[in-house]
């Protein structure tokens, strides 16, 4: 029976919604967590670089390859789970172990990245955490474990997920380099909602560092930006008071110009980047579900406090940008328009010392054709006179009668004959 042609890419696509499944995790287990990104143009890296970083760790661990081209690998690395992911401008790295150490967010847990390994990475970690898993034992020792682990000026504990567990972290990187997060779940929490909360741990923390990039961008341009808007102010007061040239005005506003649309081009993907981030990071607290514990800041409360600013601060310079370009572009215009009109006024006087020279020039002409009338008629009327002057001794008359015989029919002839030259040439 005839079938209906798929799509090429229909698999694919339906598959793609289920390549990244959420891990399935037990208390207690441990988390150890990596984001790598490049310096520069991430987005643009060679990825064959990451996939290349990630098999030479897994050829440690002798567990198979990933497939070629691939953006995703979960497998078993020793006794630990690998979960890898490729992401538009880094990897994230996140092992899962089966147990707790003793000593809580022991660096050594991070050991399961090889130091060697780490430091041939194809780009510089943008961060790291260690996430420690244990089953509710009481209020009692979740309130000290969370006193005893964490910085309590900064640290953000909330019940997630209908009371399915507590989460508490501080955002703060410990001596060994990493950030720290608890997660006490409770006895009736399943497997892999324990693995949702973990993961969105991994992804608010990534997607905050990430989005972070976007305030350092503007804090680098801000001292760029305060100059430039100086350098525009006092070239608009200059445009008002007329105190230099135009033309020098209108090229000054023109180099502002340039270098404003090349800070916007520089920063648009960052800017745009940024704001996804941030959206990710509100997005993946959402919907954890937050409920205060103990009075306690929630994460929400957290990035209202600490991480918003930030992210006004972003959006606030982007806005700024825009509009500094604006007013360039608008005081541009303006001036372009002022000095075209100058310029009309320049070529207005110039047409009309133009006409004034054409009008002299014509009178001039028109003399000069009176004066050739006139020359020629004297030469015409001398040659007619020797042509005929044999002919006074015929007819008895004088050489004077004869010249002034013909003189005004020469001229009537000759004056004639410039005229007519002249119409043919207009």
């Amino acid at each position: 029976m005839p079938q209906i042609e798929d799509h090429p890419l229909r698999y694919e696509l339906a598959n793609e919604l289920h390549a990244r499944p959420f891990p399935t995790l037990e208390a207690p287990c441990t988390a150890v967590f990596l984001a790598i990104k490049a310096p520069h143009d991430a987005a643009k890296r060679d990825r064959a670089a990451d996939l290349a970083h990630l098999t030479a760790l897994l050829d440690r661990y002798g567990a198979p390859h990933p497939q070629p081209g691939a953006t995703h690998y979960s497998g078993q690395i020793g006794k630990h789970m690998l979960k890898w992911e490729s992401h538009t401008e880094m990897v994230t790295y996140t092992v899962f172990r089966d147990a707790v150490s003793e000593r809580p967010f022991d660096p050594a847990d991070f050991e399961v990245f090889p130091a060697d390994w780490l430091a041939q990475a194809p780009g510089q970690r943008i961060t790291s955490a260690l996430i420690r898993v244990v089953p509710w034992e009481s209020l009692e020792n979740t309130c000290a474990d969370i006193e005893h682990w964490f910085v309590s000026e900064s640290v953000a504990v909330a019940r997630v997920l209908d009371d399915a567990a507590v989460m508490a972290g501080d955002f703060r990187v410990d001596p060994a380099g990493h950030l720290r997060f608890s997660l006490h779940v409770a006895p009736s929490t399943g497997k892999r909602r324990v693995g949702r909360v973990v993961q969105r741990i991994c992804e608010i923390e990534t997607y905050k560092a990430m989005s972070m990039l976007g305030f350092a961008r503007v804090r680098k341009m801000a001292r760029m930006m305060g100059e430039t808007d100086g350098h525009l102010s006092r070239l608009i007061d200059d445009m008002t008071a007329g105190t230099q040239p135009a033309d020098e005005t209108l090229q000054s506003l023109l180099r502002v110009s340039a270098e404003l649309e090349s800070l916007v081009a520089q920063s648009a993907f960052r800017f745009g980047a940024t704001a996804a981030y941030e959206q990710i990071v509100h997005q993946r607290i959402g919907v954890l579900r937050e409920e205060r514990f103990e009075g306690r800041q929630t994460f929400s409360e957290f990035m209202m406090r600490r991480y918003d600013p930030a992210m006004r601060t972003v959006r606030a310079t982007k806005d700024r940008l825009g509009t500094m370009a604006d007013r360039a572009m608008r005081a541009g215009e303006l001036l372009r328009t002022r000095v075209d009109v100058e310029r009309s006024a320049q070529n207005q006087t110039l047409l009309e010392s133009m006409d004034r020279r054409a009008d002299l020039q014509l009178r001039l002409q028109r003399t000069v054709e009176g004066l050739s009338v006139v020359a020629i008629s004297y030469y015409a009327v001398s040659l007619s006179g020797y042509l005929l002057y044999p002919l006074t001794e015929v007819l008895g008359v004088s050489k004077g009668m004869v010249t002034a015989a013909v003189t005004l029919p020469v001229v009537a002839l000759v004056w004639w004959m410039v005229q007519r030259i002249r119409n043919k040439i207009h």
